[in-house]
């Protein structure tokens, strides 16, 4: 193990290492069931307003911008703990999850499973009720 290789997965400096596009992927887990709610992206900036406000800020991809949970929505996370994994290239926050998290409406993201089928798979819904309509909070 190298030094460098020693000080990110022994030291206590916290040292992201952010993939090619500058990102570092974020898994939000309600503190108190422990349930998954969303896997996103934080740059730089989002992972440093998080630190500093308590509350989740997150990058999309899609639209090329900074953007702080709930800010549309009102569905905000007020982030309770933060943890890194051994390498630091991924994070996993704790969250209290104010309504939904997920920008269908839904409390989580993760509202289907998936089930084998036929030597291929299907979708189930599941968890999939909606806590708001999308299309009243996001005027699509």
């Amino acid at each position: 193990m190298s030094a460098h290789s020693h000080e990110i997965e022994e030291g206590l400096a916290f040292l992201p290492k952010f993939d090619a596009a500058g990102l570092v992927t974020v898994v939000a887990t309600d503190f108190a069931t422990g349930d998954v709610l969303m896997v996103a992206h934080m740059n730089d900036e989002a992972l440093r307003k998080t630190i500093a406000t308590g509350e989740a800020w997150y990058f999309s991809r899609s639209r090329n911008a900074l953007w702080r949970k709930g800010e549309t929505s009102g569905q905000i996370q007020r982030v309770l703990e933060m943890r890194t994994d051994c390498d630091q290239d991924a994070v996993w926050i704790r969250v209290e999850q104010i309504g939904a998290a997920c920008h269908t409406g839904r409390r989580s993201c993760f509202y289907r499973k998936v089930e084998g089928e036929g030597g291929g798979a299907k979708l189930v819904f599941t968890g999939a009720e909606r806590l708001f309509d999308p299309n009243d909070v996001y005027k699509k």
